[in-house]
């Protein structure tokens, strides 16, 4: 993919990221920074999964989030010469290599680290098996559309009546075993989860796929008080900032990224125990007192979480002349690194010639076969 000179002297940005008309992420990312970005820039679009290699322009920009498969576009076009600046724009956390490893090479190519992540995973970056990353690194907050996610919970329900809702899937990382431990403890209080899936979370009544623009949805939603997750591997969920514009309470760990935020309640990451009893007073609290929370949550959303701040720090990053060197790290990190690198889900291995072939030859197996003439 050859790229052409930008009309008008304006800098030809290269934006590699999910951009579809979803409302949730990764799509609004893509699409609510390529679109403020283009005030300023040329901005051609391209989606992650892409294959091709794009030949930059003189003075071209490169910003965007890699796939695991080297074959894709961000990661075959980084090595090509002539961009003014590389930037990598994804969700961080280091709490589980396996999942992140694989961009170690990627960020040693890249000028900056546009990082999406909460204040917990980056405050504590300089203590972690990522710490070499940290000279190359920005913390960006996630950001919402709150039109997307109006104010539907108008009160809460009375102490020793109000329910707790989790949203979202059952995969690694989303400390979904501890959600049942914490609900054993409250028993008199109900749990229920809304995501796609057949996976069930013992002690959570299953809701399954809700529309949140229907009125139906929003209604369900609004029945509830109490948003829950207790991620152990979680960048920075935007469900906390939607539950958050539609006024429910957030409660997580800091391993879900959110901590020292006010309205954001935090319970403690592994001791059931210690996160029932936040819960217990959050049951029984006066609703002024909630009420005073929502209030304070809608505000930091207008003043922080907004797609204007996240766009402007992509910006910066892209005028920014800075390109520092990646932190020192020992023999054995790299080789921790290259291991997961190679071996993770998300690794090169996964991705190779031999194991597509394999995972077309399992698909095609298990798919039901037909007769001719028989209907």
């Amino acid at each position: 993919m050859n790229a052409t000179a930008a009309p008008n002297g304006r800098t030809r940005v290269h934006l590699v990221y999910p951009h579809g008309p979803r409302t949730g992420t990764p799509d609004s990312i893509g699409r609510e920074v390529g679109r403020r970005l283009e005030a300023r820039y040329d901005v051609t679009y391209y989606n992650w999964v892409d294959r091709g290699v794009i030949s930059p322009g003189p003075g071209d920009v490169l910003v965007g989030h890699p796939h695991p498969d080297p074959g894709t576009i961000f990661r075959r076009s980084l090595g090509q010469s002539g961009w003014r600046r590389r930037l990598l724009l994804a969700p961080y956390h280091h709490g589980d290599l396996r999942q992140n490893a694989f961009e170690d090479p990627i960020v040693r190519e890249c000028d900056l680290v546009l990082a999406i992540t909460g204040p917990y995973w980056f405050r504590t970056t300089a203590t972690s098996d990522f710490s070499h990353w940290l000279p190359k690194m920005i913390h960006v907050d996630m950001a919402i559309d709150r039109s997307h996610y109006p104010p539907i919970k108008t009160a809460f329900a009375a102490p020793g009546s109000r329910r707790v809702l989790y949203i979202g899937r059952t995969g690694r990382g989303k400390g979904t075993e501890y959600l049942s431990e914490i609900a054993a403890l409250l028993p008199d209080v109900e749990f229920a989860r809304m995501g796609p899936g057949t996976d069930q979370i013992p002690g959570f009544k299953p809701l399954g796929f809700v529309d949140y623009d229907a009125p139906a949805g929003r209604d369900l939603i609004a029945s509830y008080d109490f948003f829950l997750t207790v991620g152990n591997a979680d960048a920075n969920p935007t469900t906390i900032l939607e539950a958050m514009s539609w006024g429910l309470i957030p409660i997580c760990t800091p391993t879900s990224g959110y901590d020292g935020i006010p309205g954001i309640v935090n319970v403690p990451a592994r001791d059931p125990a210690a996160a029932a009893a936040v819960l217990r007073g959050l049951e029984t609290a006066a609703e002024s007192k909630l009420l005073e929370m929502q209030s304070a949550n809608w505000q930091l959303l207008d003043r922080h979480y907004t797609w204007d701040r996240f766009a402007a720090q992509v910006a910066d990053a892209i005028e920014s002349g800075e390109s520092p060197r990646l932190g020192p790290e020992s023999l054995k990190r790299r080789l921790q690194f290259g291991f997961y690198e190679m071996t993770s889900p998300h690794g090169r291995l996964p991705y190779s010639p031999p194991a597509r072939l394999v995972s077309r030859l399992r698909r095609a197996i298990g798919r039901p076969r037909t007769t001719r003439g028989v209907k």
